[in-house]
């Protein structure tokens, strides 16, 4: 299977009619776009076009046509309204965003029970081209509604391994693994360039994602094979009460096992979330994962849960995410009490 999505190119959209009337409008359609010199190509009730027809057809469609049967997809999209589509037009920005590579990475450390840095996990951000900065949750977003997500987290994956070099210590990178078509292909060049940069994989650890859901646990279980083929480690990020059972974790075999911040932010006076992250402490001790508790702002959290055996910890408690990682000290400093 190729990697289409590498190559950010003008979006084509999937149109299909429904209803007498609009299948009546289908050779008028035709006939205005090769008069436009504009590319379509029709297959019985359904049709592409490029966007650069698109804004057209819309205002046409919307009125002129039976706009409640008419639908469209992005690439290899669901069917949505085609009333839904100039939202898809309007994000337009995200393709300059992925073309132009404007995404810089930020890391916060992760340390160990001592408050020793053990590595850092690294974060995309993203600038427009005047410099200011965009929200991380837009940028997804608007890669997912247009199609882009495989472009977007391919280019935050690479730029993330380039900073890697950088650091020089254990590198948390998140990755949504929804967007990778196979890994033969799709990772392939993640392995290439820490190789090129000199990189021991053993450096490398690749955080699933858990808020963009998957459904396909055979597929995320060959990726997480072939990272761990090539000598990379893996973690279960934002695990929490409900994330999964304990069958489906001895599945998946993560080598970290980071407990969701609502768990941890408060745990210390709190006897629902203190159970939770017992339970969670044992099924990562179960199946040989490290448990990393996330997300801790105050130090009677931290003590709590080093107390019960957590071994890693990340948090604004010991540093906030920054663009320049070489400002943090070895030994992140804090007081003994409260």
């Amino acid at each position: 299977m190729g990697c289409k999505n590498c190559i950010i190119t003008e979006l084509q959209y999937d149109i299909k009619l429904e209803g007498d009337k609009n299948e009546a409008m289908k050779e008028a359609i035709k006939s205005h776009f090769t008069r436009r010199n504009l590319t379509i190509i029709f297959n019985q009730n359904t049709f592409r076009i490029s966007e650069s027809g698109m804004s057209e057809f819309l205002d046409f469609c919307l009125d002129e046509m039976e706009a409640d049967n008419v639908y469209f997809k992005v690439e290899d999209g669901k069917w949505q309204p085609i009333t839904e589509a100039r939202t898809v037009v309007a994000l337009d920005w995200i393709d300059e965003v992925i073309r132009n590579k404007q995404v810089i990475c930020y890391s916060q450390p992760i340390v160990d029970a001592q408050q020793r840095i053990f590595g850092y996990e690294v974060l995309a951000r993203f600038r427009n081209a005047d410099g200011t900065m965009l929200y991380p949750n837009e940028v997804f977003h608007a890669a997912k509604l247009r199609g882009r997500l495989y472009a977007l987290d391919r280019l935050c994956r690479l730029t993330a391994v380039r900073y890697a070099a950088v650091l020089q210590k254990r590198t948390f990178i998140n990755f949504i693994p929804t967007s990778i078509y196979a890994p033969k292909f799709c990772l392939q060049s993640t392995v290439t360039l820490a190789k090129q940069l000199n990189i021991d994989p053993k450096q490398f650890v690749f955080e699933v994602v858990e808020s963009e859901y998957v459904e396909d646990i055979e597929h995320l279980k060959n990726i997480l094979k072939y990272y761990h083929e090539k000598g990379f480690a893996y973690a279960l990020d934002d695990v929490g009460e409900g994330f999964s059972t304990i069958d489906l974790l001895v599945e998946l075999k993560p080598n970290y096992m980071k407990l969701d911040k609502k768990y941890v932010q408060g745990v210390s006076n709190d006897i629902v979330k203190q159970r939770v992250a017992i339970k969670f402490f044992l099924k990562a001790c179960e199946i040989g994962a490290v448990p990393l508790a996330e997300g801790i702002e105050e130090y009677a959290d931290f003590l709590w849960l080093k107390k019960i055996g957590y071994e890693l910890f990340q948090g604004y408690y010991f540093a906030k995410p920054t663009e320049e990682p070489t400002r943090f000290i070895d030994v992140v400093e804090k007081p003994l009490f409260l």
